[in-house]
């Protein structure tokens, strides 16, 4: 880690230095206990990002889940990563292209976008960030940018869309952000509809979304708690050392960026087109999910594999609903659901997604 100029920490995890710039401010914090968080949030006690839930490193089982999902969708994602990175280049000809990912989510991507970029001969700077649901993106961070880049080079990378939460944030956080960075998202996949440019609308596994800090820099999702962020400081991180030995952040990226970078690029023009149906779709998709669970509270929802994900490593879903389930990019999900003893459901067959977590109400929907 150095300290730069402003007296803010900055560093790029496990990652090579010329990969990423974290601007997150590494802190210890306990982690909460998944059912005392869960709690906590949902009786309006305490935001999600005021505390961390523990991380482990994933049984074998599931280790070897994750490693079939980056040789079956290795060469997809690649694919996507070189054709996302085109469609970049003609959004900034001939300028430098200020890749802003969303911390965590987006990191390994704004990673394989900045190596693709760069082999391509493009000049590119990659910054890792946070953005929080209803709480907005870091404001620190983007005054950071703004004094080395021209905010109008920048664009935000995500990983994927689940239902739109980030992507609504986003735009909500910019709109009043007196720096001029324009409110673009750019995702590898975007089921939602939500992003301004994306490789696909498919919700197919891509396979860094199976696992949390050991592919991501070993880093923590980011932080926005008053004891350890204060005025000035960038939103706060944790950090996995003791985690080095099992570290995939390197190897996912040295398995895809050499085929990114060799890869033709595809048009990726038509998602434009699509963004109204999908995002109609998913809208009617959540309010049935909602009427069927008698909820109000659509941040239950969470539409997508790697939504889904998440929430059952860090959350307590009450169910797993299914498209197919011997879809193997949905494998890695039923093994996390018998685990934790989670009934699965059928999602109807016509559906976008392929999967769907719903959180456990511990009765204070509000």
């Amino acid at each position: 880690m150095r300290i730069d100029a402003d007296a803010s920490p900055v560093f790029s995890g496990s990652y090579d230095p010329q990969d990423v710039t974290f601007l997150l401010k590494p802190v210890s914090m306990a982690a909460t206990d998944v059912a005392a968080k869960e709690a906590a949030i949902q009786s309006g006690r305490r935001h999600y990002s005021e505390m961390i839930a523990p991380e482990s490193i994933p049984d074998d089982r599931y280790l070897g889940l994750y490693h079939a999902a980056l040789a079956r969708n290795g060469a997809r994602l690649a694919q996507d990563v070189a054709s996302l990175a085109a469609g970049l280049v003609e959004r900034r000809p001939g300028r430098e292209i200020v890749l802003v990912s969303l911390a965590r989510a987006g990191t390994p991507i704004g990673v394989l976008l900045a190596r693709t970029l760069r082999a391509w001969g493009h000049r590119a700077s990659h910054y890792s960030i946070s953005i929080i649901r209803d709480r907005g993106i870091d404001p620190v961070a983007l005054a950071h940018i703004a004094d080395r880049h021209d905010p109008r080079d920048a664009i935000f990378i995500d990983g994927w869309t689940g239902k739109g939460a980030i992507a609504q944030e986003l735009r909500r956080s910019l709109a009043a952000c007196p720096h001029g960075f324009a409110p673009e998202l750019a995702v590898i996949a975007d089921p939602a509809g939500q992003a301004d440019i994306a490789a696909s609308d498919d919700d197919y596994l891509i396979a860094s979304g199976l696992l949390n800090g050991i592919v991501s820099g070993l880093v923590s999702r980011s932080i926005l708690n008053t004891d350890v962020v204060g005025p000035g400081d960038f939103h706060a991180c944790v950090t996995y050392p003791h985690y080095a030995h099992a570290d995939m952040s390197h190897a996912f990226i040295a398995a895809i960026a050499p085929l990114a970078a060799a890869a033709t690029p595809r048009s990726i023009a038509g998602h434009t087109a699509r963004r109204a149906i999908l995002g109609q779709a998913c809208e009617t998709m959540v309010e049935a999910l909602l009427a069927g669970t008698g909820s109000r509270d659509r941040n239950r929802i969470k539409p997508g594999i790697a939504e889904a994900t998440r929430a059952l490593l860090r959350r307590m879903p009450e169910r797993l609903l299914v498209r197919d389930r011997e879809d193997a990019d949905v494998a890695h999900l039923l093994h996390l659901a018998a685990g934790h003893g989670i009934p699965i459901e059928p999602l109807g067959a016509d559906s976008h997604y392929r999967a769907v977590a719903i959180i456990r109400s511990l009765g204070n929907d509000r």
